[in-house]
């Protein structure tokens, strides 16, 4: 069943079926005359038929859009299909004969059309790639160096408000123990005071006792001359109580102090009464002149431009180059390096590089396997440590440095963006939904793609990830399936697979925008187009491969294929 392109959904999945009744093959090719999409087996007849051989027939992509069906207001029968050039109005063929444009010259008004919307397209696409998007994102990383520079102002200030609480709490610790010194010598004063009074007055109760013991004496018969005596000299007088004095103890005054007191001394917080400065947007024609190419990144480009219009995709699959990959006892990942270096990890974490002819020029011990490595496009690997949670970076002179840790989520897949540079990380944690993370070239997190628009997780075990040439992001999902969302992080679709369904594995994408998937479940690579349509199953077992489980394409658009039951690598041309 074929679908037209407005009955489509943005996350539609299926086949784009050739137009030509009784054939359900994919569809690969637009005739622009018949406005009918065509597989490469009818367009081949299409050009040998002799009433539609010199028909414009071009890829699918590049096709014009067919004009909107309009009926003429003076000829209700008759659709508009032409431009009265000279007087700039649409009108139907009826019209041309009337005398309002008797010798008149006419345009195809769905030549016009085609012109005008595809160029008014394109400088709209031209305009958000090459300003909104780069100016959004600079905002988008200028705001976040706004947060990470708020943090720590405002770290700063808790962290010099507790200083001043300490300052103050030892002045206030300082003169406490001075004070209660001081009180400490008023009591043992007073406390001397009052012990000497008390030993005063012991003694004289002493003295009184042993006046009694001489009165009992002088009562004897026997002591009547003593008596006698101690009345002439009265020593029979008893002496007064000694004086004493109460003591007058000190009196605490409580300080006359405040909470706003106390705030004074702990300075203060304010915020300045100042307009906030409003982010700088470079104008349109400024940031136009900034973004045009160097003369180096314009011969990339049209050299690219010129590889996208001449290929397309083969009728056939060919196998042009196969290697062994000692070290490794099966290949779940490949990435691709600088002159002719192959980087292959497998199931025990074994990291191995080698050269073209096989030859081992380096092994490390990896906690990872699937998606767990990639090259910058300065040529440095970065592979992901799972157990340690800790992504390393390796230079082209062999230093290994720890380059990002990624806290309490394990890394799984990780991807260096030939775009912008940028590092895309599919992560996973306990309780959460998995996500991912990316980071700047200098491994600064600068964005995390979670939950879809209506919040719920987008990810379950994102173990391969890759761009697209448009920045779409694409996830191999061990339990969804491939999931895509572009830059911003917005979910454009999934895909589930065709038939017996999708295991999904390794993952990447090609020059022309293509998605090729691994499919553990019928041991075969998919092809999709940029937008999610299955478009074939590009390998099979046909080909020579039986369990491919990771894929890369390289810059001469071969696709190199790793299997899982085999050390072996084999290289295929799918493009023509």
């Amino acid at each position: 069943m074929a679908f037209s392109e407005s009955q489509i959904p943005p996350d539609a999945q299926h086949y784009l079926v050739c137009g030509i009744e009784d054939c359900e093959k994919n569809c690969q090719f637009y005739c622009n005359d018949c406005h009918q999409p065509m597989c490469e087996q009818c367009r081949d007849e299409h050009q040998k038929n002799k009433k539609t051989k010199n028909h414009e027939v071009v890829p699918y992509k590049q096709r014009k859009r067919p004009l909107p069906v309009e009926k003429c207001k003076i000829h209700p029968t008759r659709n508009i299909e032409l431009l009265c050039e000279e007087c700039q109005i649409p009108i139907c063929s009826k019209c041309t004969a009337t005398k309002e444009h008797r010798s008149h010259a006419f345009t195809d008004l769905e030549y016009v059309f085609d012109e005008k919307v595809s160029l008014k397209c394109h400088e709209e696409i031209a305009k958000i790639r090459n300003y909104f998007d780069p100016i959004s994102q600079d905002l988008k990383k200028e705001i976040a160096g706004d947060v990470t520079e708020i943090k720590k102002i405002m770290e700063d200030i808790r962290t010099s408000m507790k200083a001043e609480a300490e300052s103050v709490k030892k002045i206030v610790d300082t003169i406490t123990s001075e004070k209660i010194e001081q009180v400490n010598k008023i009591e043992q004063s007073l406390l001397e005071t009052l012990n000497g009074q008390n030993q005063k007055i012991d003694d004289y109760i002493n003295y009184l006792n042993d006046l009694i013991k001489t009165f009992y004496g002088y009562l004897s018969p026997s002591n009547i001359e003593q008596l006698t005596l101690a009345l002439k000299s009265e020593s029979l007088i008893i002496p007064p109580i000694p004086e004493t004095s109460k003591p007058v103890p000190p009196i605490f005054t409580a300080g006359q102090h405040s909470k706003e007191d106390v705030a004074k001394l702990l300075g203060r917080i304010t915020v300045p009464n100042t307009k906030p400065e409003n982010r700088k947007i470079k104008p349109m024609e400024t940031a136009s002149t900034q973004l045009k190419p160097t003369g180096k990144q314009r011969k990339q480009d049209r050299e690219k431009s010129d590889v996208k219009q001449t290929l397309s995709l083969s009728s056939s699959v060919t196998k042009v180059r196969e290697y062994t990959v000692p070290g490794v006892d099966d290949v779940l990942h490949i990435s691709l390096g600088k002159s002719g270096r192959l980087w292959v990890s497998d199931v025990y974490g074994n990291l191995i590089q080698t050269d073209l002819q096989g030859n081992q020029l380096q092994k490390i011990q990896t906690s990872g396997y699937d998606g767990c490595h990639t090259v910058t496009q300065d040529g440095d690997l970065i592979y992901t440590d799972q157990d340690n949670k800790v992504i390393y970076r390796i230079t082209p002179d062999n230093t290994i440095t720890e380059f990002i840790k990624t806290g309490d989520w394990e890394p799984l897949s990780i991807h260096s963006s030939h775009i912008n540079g940028d590092i895309l990380v599919g992560m996973m944690k306990d309780g959460e939904p998995s996500k991912v993370t990316r980071y700047n070239k200098t491994g600064t997190e600068i964005q995390n793609i979670q939950r879809d628009n209506g919040g719920q997780g987008l990810y379950s075990y994102p173990h391969h990830i890759t761009e697209n040439i448009n920045g779409d992001v694409c996830v191999s999902d061990h339990y969804i399936g491939v999931v895509v969302v572009d830059k911003s992080g917005r979910h454009r679709f999934s895909y589930t697979g065709q038939g017996s369904g999708l295991d999904p594995h390794g993952i990447c994408t090609d020059v022309l925008g293509h998605i090729l998937v691994c499919n553990g479940i019928s041991a075969t690579v998919h092809l999709l187009d940029q937008d999610g349509h299955f478009l074939s199953i590009l390998l099979t077992e046909q080909q020579g491969v039986k369990c491919p489980y990771s894929v890369c394409v390289d810059d001469e658009n071969n696709l190199w294929v790793g299997q899982h039951n085999t050390n072996r690598v084999k290289v295929y041309k799918y493009l023509q």
